[in-house]
């Protein structure tokens, strides 16, 4: 990769962290409107399990040693596709983009190597106005395979919850009940089971990544019918500073589906972030899965506001 006179392409370390948020504030404000990452998110990337960066990263600096770009690896569960991103200053880093794509990739294909695989999948999400960003990824041999929305609504005026259909009871999750987590975990991992892309993630594995989004236990839900395990909602504190209630996930096992279980969680979800004086209720849903859950989002009053493009590339192995 050729770099201006003076600026250097590095490995990013801790200390780094303050002029990375700096990089990445600006990225999002060109692509979503507004910072959308924070130091602690930051840190989660740079000490992620199966991500090492002094491998795996790539951090550029002008000739005053300002971050103008940053290059990413994401695979929490060290199995399955990998996730790349390329995080620049859209007004000074944007000719960056492309050629430390390259060197990431090049880096998949040695982590494919390492993992003894022929090849592995590789995907990175666009935001609408990464135009450009599309177009070099599809020179470097990315196609479009999904897009997914997200879909916010207002909690201001939100009826009271209503009572569930007959025979559906939702409850909260007991976090500190081993039995409650595992059932929990049966419930997701069962319902996402028919769903595109679906990765299955053992409970103990599963388990592991909890504290990186399990902080508001109190916003886990599980649903019975009839008193058997019906559905599970789980939510995360990713919105919060933009007085947001987030679902992270809703899964409802196959055979209680349009049975009002999902929209009954939902409904519980959106009253107690009321409760707490979040303004808004949000999450992302892939239009592609096959239950077609948009339909019941807007349903309980959720409307899109963006979209997000998923591209995807095979890499092969690097041969040693």
């Amino acid at each position: 990769m050729t770099l201006p006179a003076g600026w250097t392409a590095r490995r990013p370390t801790l200390d780094d962290v303050p002029a990375i948020l700096k990089v990445v504030h600006a990225a999002d404000l060109f692509a979503v409107g507004y910072p959308d990452f924070d130091a602690a998110d930051v840190r989660s990337v740079l000490t992620a399990p199966f991500f090492d960066p002094t491998r795996d990263s790539w951090l550029v600096t002008d000739p005053d040693g300002v971050a103008v770009a940053w290059s990413i690896l994401d695979n929490p569960t060290g199995v399955g596709r990998e996730f790349v991103d390329v995080l620049v200053d859209p007004d000074r880093g944007a000719d960056l983009r492309a050629p430390l794509l390259a060197r990431v990739l090049d880096r998949v294909a040695e982590r494919a190597a390492e993992r003894g695989l022929p090849a592995l999948t590789v995907r990175c999400g666009v935001f609408a106005p990464e135009v450009r960003w599309a177009a070099e990824l599809v020179e470097a041999g990315f196609i479009r395979v999904k897009r997914y929305v997200r879909m916010t609504r207002s909690l201001t005026d939100l009826p009271a919850e209503p009572a569930p259909p007959a025979g559906v009871a939702i409850r909260s999750l007991r976090p500190d009940d081993e039995a409650d987590l595992r059932l929990f975990h049966r419930i997701f991992d069962t319902a996402f089971r028919d769903t595109p892309d679906y990765e299955p993630l053992g409970f103990a594995a599963w388990r592991e990544q909890l504290p990186s989004y399990g902080k508001v236990w109190d916003e886990w839900f599980v649903a019975e019918v009839d008193g058997e395990p019906a559905g599970a909602l789980q939510s995360s504190d990713q919105a919060v500073e933009h007085d947001m209630g987030w679902v992270r996930t809703l899964s409802v096992l196959p055979a209680y589906r349009r049975r009002g279980v999902g929209a009954a969680l939902l409904r519980r979800a959106f009253a107690v972030y009321a409760g707490r004086g979040r303004a808004k209720a949000g999450l992302g849903v892939d239009l592609a899965n096959p239950t077609v859950p948009v339909t019941l989002y807007r349903s309980v009053g959720l409307r899109e506001v963006r979209w997000t493009d998923m591209y995807e590339r095979t890499v092969t192995a690097t041969v040693v």
